[in-house]
């Protein structure tokens, strides 16, 4: 009993300790020196293809999906148009509405955001944070999101999420983005 008592003692304080470890700790200033240069007015535009998948909080994969993406900017404001086609034969639509601020801020919000999602861009890279309400079919949950997309010397895109709900990771994204064609 007194080690299951010390077992569950140190398993709390990891999870208390554990973001300032590993993904969440990441800040976009690291990124500043990096290169190239990733500014999504000119990285997310275009028609793109986007391939990924999820896992779920026992790192399993819980779905791979292929999407077609389209930006369009006008200035500093700018739309990115998603259309997901998941391997379980289910389809999603998304659209971001992207205003960029200054040193490389931006908000972006979408239907199935709850309120404004906070980006940086920094070098190679761009942090977004949001909290997304999933649809019904998939709970209705309401999640943390943490993207970061890096942008690789080809032009393609790496893009790591993770999704917590109380704080806790229930899923992680993996994807590519690339101009479409390429």
């Amino acid at each position: 009993m007194k080690l299951l008592l010390v077992a569950i003692i140190v398993v709390l304080l990891l999870a208390l300790l554990r973001p300032g470890f590993g993904f969440r700790s990441q800040r976009p200033q690291h990124y500043a020196d990096t290169g190239p240069d990733f500014d999504i007015r000119t990285h997310l535009s275009g028609e793109m293809i986007s391939e990924g998948m999820i896992y779920g909080p026992m790192g399993r994969v819980v779905s791979r999906f292929v999407a077609t993406m389209n930006g369009a900017w006008d200035g500093n404001t700018g739309t990115l148009s998603e259309d997901f086609s998941y391997a379980s034969s289910g389809t999603q639509q998304r659209k971001w509405f992207l205003t960029m601020g200054e040193d490389g801020a931006f908000t972006a919000t979408a239907d199935d955001i709850i309120g404004t999602g906070e980006g940086q861009q920094s070098g190679a890279t761009v942090r977004l944070t949001y909290r997304i309400r999933l649809p019904e079919s998939a709970g209705g949950h309401v999640l943390d999101v943490t993207d970061w997309m890096y942008l690789m010397e080809n032009g393609t895109i790496m893009n790591r999420s993770e999704m917590r709900k109380f704080g806790i990771k229930v899923a992680e994204l993996v994807a590519t983005i690339r101009p479409k064609g390429n």
